[in-house]
């Protein structure tokens, strides 16, 4: 009897598996396949400026520092939209969070491009350029809920791996290389148009396509009332310290890439003497390399102990690489292979916090969607810190010094991880090595 239990066991597992998709053998959510891909084009058309806007601005006339203040407005707008899309999640549902960001990034693309720009009106870039901020955030991070809305907590690693793969391998790094190539044949203004289309493409092919019935209902119990669920989304920042420490936390991981891209353009084509087609494929290999150990850290972090994998291999080793991508250029010269060598350590450090994504919602599991709108509003928080860190300090200590505060955030992101210790109804893998 024993053996022929193990037999039909095994026969069970074997079916079991073979009706396993492709994307499920690879850890990606089968019902969420094609949103994945719909993400990728919409962050390669909203990546297609970062790796060249602001010496874009710079030519037709801004200084720095106005550069500097448009892009601390446009990261304050995609910090509410970030805090937003967890929140309206919760309150509508996350497809129709994506919708509203997609009809936001349009029809400010639109009028930035047809008005603002041409006539080069300050007042309106600040408007045009700060209120498309609310579209990125509302599409991406609505996605991101409905990710973890839908997932199994033991699968939540990879799927959130596989999130930020699509994420930032169109922001900015298929982006910034699209822009290398069509930059030279069509011309920087024309390449926004471009960007245009590649965001409405990524938008209808995820609301097109993706069914999973999830995203088409509120997330918050029913009968909640809307302002407590919005209450709610707000004050467990505080009613639950470890969820505040670890949007603090999404808030420095990125916060030296956006601010990277108001300086380090400049940086790198003005002072160590690269063409901005150089810099570019340097910014492409930093997240080509970027995208790719999403995965590999997503993967990490459920086997290694999320905790483990974010403070180690993302805070730690961000501080140790962001100095090298300063350093070693300097040091070096326009010698592209070593710029994109130390570029690409940077990138692959920087996906040592995926597993935040899987952490988050862990640390608040009665309140996964309030959890979630913390993570997102850490994440767009991160968009406004880095240009206002740079705004705030670039000319009194120059580019080494911002690099030492973006290096010394994220030793800080580091012991604030190690404090975020797992209620006991967590996933025990989560928390690998810890007690509780």
């Amino acid at each position: 009897m024993a053996a022929s239990s193990a037999s039909a066991t095994s026969v069970s597992t074997t079916a079991l598996e073979s009706k396993r998709s492709w994307a499920d053998r690879i850890g990606m959510p089968h019902a969420l396949r094609w949103g994945f891909l719909g993400l990728l084009v919409f962050m390669i058309g909203d990546g297609v400026e970062s790796g060249y806007l602001s010496t874009f601005l710079l030519d037709r006339g801004l200084d720095q520092g106005q550069i500097g203040l448009l892009f601390t407005l446009y990261g304050v707008a995609a910090g509410v939209a970030a805090w937003a899309s967890g929140a309206l999640s919760d309150l509508w549902d996350p497809r129709r969070v994506m919708i509203l960001g997609l009809v936001l990034w349009v029809s400010f693309q639109v009028v930035l491009l047809s008005v603002a720009l041409p006539s080069m009106d300050y007042t309106l870039l600040l408007v045009c350029y700060g209120l498309r901020g609310l579209g990125y955030p509302l599409f991406a991070y609505g996605f991101l809920v409905w990710i973890a809305a839908s997932t199994p907590s033991n699968r939540l690693g990879s799927a959130v791996g596989w999130f930020w793969f699509a994420f930032t391998g169109g922001l900015p790094t298929l982006g910034s290389l699209l822009a290398s190539a069509t930059i030279p044949a069509v011309g920087a203004f024309n390449t926004l148009w471009m960007a245009l289309g590649l965001v409405i493409l990524g938008g209808l092919i995820v609301l097109t396509t993706v069914r999973e019935r999830s995203g088409f209902s509120r997330l918050a119990p029913e009968g909640e009332k809307p302002v407590a669920t919005l209450a709610s989304s707000l004050t467990i920042l505080w009613r639950n310290p470890k969820v505040g420490m670890g949007a603090a936390v999404r808030a420095i991981n990125t916060a030296s890439q956006f601010g990277f891209l108001v300086f380090l353009p400049v940086f790198f084509t003005r002072e160590i003497g690269f063409q901005l087609s150089e810099w570019l494929q340097i910014l492409s290999v930093v997240f080509l390399t970027n995208i790719f150990f999403n995965l590999i850290f997503g993967i990490v972090g459920d086997k290694f102990g999320w905790r483990n994998t974010i403070a180690i291999f993302g805070g730690i080793g961000c501080a140790i690489t962001t100095l090298a991508f300063y350093y070693v250029p300097l040091a070096a010269g326009p010698n592209l292979l070593v710029a994109m060598a130390v570029g690409a350590a940077y990138g692959a450090t920087l996906a040592g916090f995926v597993p935040l994504s899987a952490l988050m919602p862990s640390l608040a599991p009665e309140h996964k969607g309030a959890a979630m709108s913390a993570l997102n509003f850490g994440a767009g928080m991160s968009v406004f810190l880095g240009p206002l860190i740079v705004t705030l300090f670039l000319s009194l200590v120059g580019v080494g010094g911002v690099m030492w505060i973006f290096a010394g955030l994220y030793v800080l992101s580091a012991v604030l991880t190690w404090q975020l210790k797992l209620p006991s109804a967590a996933p025990r893998h989560a928390d690998a090595g810890s007690t509780y």
